[in-house]
């Protein structure tokens, strides 16, 4: 079954009572059971609801994975992944992240005994020169955020499998239309649900996907012990979100192109940072991973400076300045002071995140109408 195929049917099916073609809102907290233990399915909707295991086994299904599970949000579906581990275990992470990663790494986990090391993962050396008896796990995220790197999959696969380690990778601004890390060698795929997958900027979601069924156990053990899950609603918006992934992925990406080899042209920009450019250093390693390049892209301005960045973000109309990205509306973004701001400004520094650098999520309206808009800003 093809993509397009998959996000619409897989994993999902008519409602057995109504023959309802969308997967109902099962907006109940618990279900009545004919005799303890002797039930439909379900007991109580924090271990298990219909419309959310409908989205988990489509979720599944979009990235190759067996089984798939949903979280409140992102950030629980990461600190879910960390809650396999315990003090003295060590994790090493690209040093190019979001920063909201970076400061549940650093602030909430790094207390209770688990060591980071944040390296660049340009080639095998880098990552293994911190490897030791207590790494347990590699996390990644390619596309990063918020330089647009690239990080070859396959190639920390063969690190991670030389070592015996979890390795895991944010998909969030690729989606499962573009890239699929299980099939690079990955154990563990998470999103931000909230953007991309469900991409109308209404949700607030994070998923993880796995393929191996121990893992899985652990994982749902997690989940359910925790308790961070998403609400029936929330899972009914990502799942008619998804129906229309393959199409909106294709215009972010049209439009992404146009708009970056705009701002590659522009005089007032010293930078543009976007992989499907022969010169973006993961060009080729892009090539061979991605199906498309994205409509994420950042890029940093001649004048370097907070003030220069500022200005041109207060002058967008079309361009949203807010948090978030992935919807079909274009947001705009600071990341030095929004988005990794939690990260000390030597380390943002370090791998490119200066005070002039913003960052575009571009969405699905006429590119026209959005170079004009960035036209206008730029002045």
């Amino acid at each position: 079954m093809k993509f397009a195929t998959k996000a619409i049917h897989s994993g999902l099916s008519a409602d057995p009572t109504t023959g309802a073609i969308m997967t109902p809102i099962y907006q109940t907290s618990t279900f009545v059971q004919q005799s303890p233990g002797k039930h439909k399915g379900y007991e109580y909707a924090r271990t298990q609801n219909p419309t959310r295991d409908a989205l988990e086994r489509n979720l599944a299904a979009l990235e190759n994975g067996s089984h798939g599970l949903c979280f409140a949000s992102g950030m629980a579906a990461i600190d879910t992944i960390i809650k396999l581990f315990k003090p003295g275990d060590e994790i090493i992470s690209a040093n190019d992240l979001y920063g909201g990663t970076y400061r549940l790494f650093t602030k909430v986990f790094e207390p209770y005994g688990i060591k980071f090391h944040f390296v660049s993962m340009k080639d095998k050396d880098s990552i293994e020169s911190v490897v030791n008896k207590n790494t347990k796990m590699i996390w990644l995220e390619t596309p990063t955020n918020p330089m647009i790197s690239i990080i070859d999959l396959k190639m920390v696969a063969e690190v991670a499998k030389k070592h015996k380690l979890i390795y895991a990778v944010d998909n969030t601004f690729a989606t499962p239309y573009l890239q699929r890390p299980i099939d690079f060698g990955a154990d563990i795929v998470m999103h931000s649900v909230t953007k991309y997958l469900g991409g109308h900027s209404d949700v607030i979601m994070g998923a993880v996907i796995v393929k191996d069924e121990k893992l899985c156990e652990r994982l749902s053990f997690i989940q359910n012990s925790c308790g961070a899950v998403p609400g029936p609603n929330d899972c009914f918006l990502v799942l008619r979100g998804i129906k229309t992934l393959h199409l909106r992925m294709e215009r972010h990406c049209e439009n992404g192109r146009k708009v970056a080899s705009f701002l590659a042209e522009h005089p007032k920009v010293a930078a543009v940072n976007w992989p499907g450019f022969e010169t973006h250093p993961g060009h080729l390693i892009a090539r061979n991973q991605m199906k498309d390049f994205g409509g994420m892209i950042s890029f940093t301005l001649k004048e370097d400076s907070q003030k220069a960045a500022f200005t041109i973000l207060e002058k967008f109309e079309l361009f949203a300045l807010a948090e978030s990205l992935g919807g079909v509306e274009s947001l705009c973004g600071h990341p030095a002071s929004m988005t990794h701001a939690a990260i000390p400004k030597t380390e943002r520094e370090k791998v490119g995140v200066k005070d002039s650098l913003i960052r575009l999520s571009v969405g699905i309206e006429d590119a026209d109408d959005l170079i004009d808009d960035l036209a206008k800003a730029l002045g």
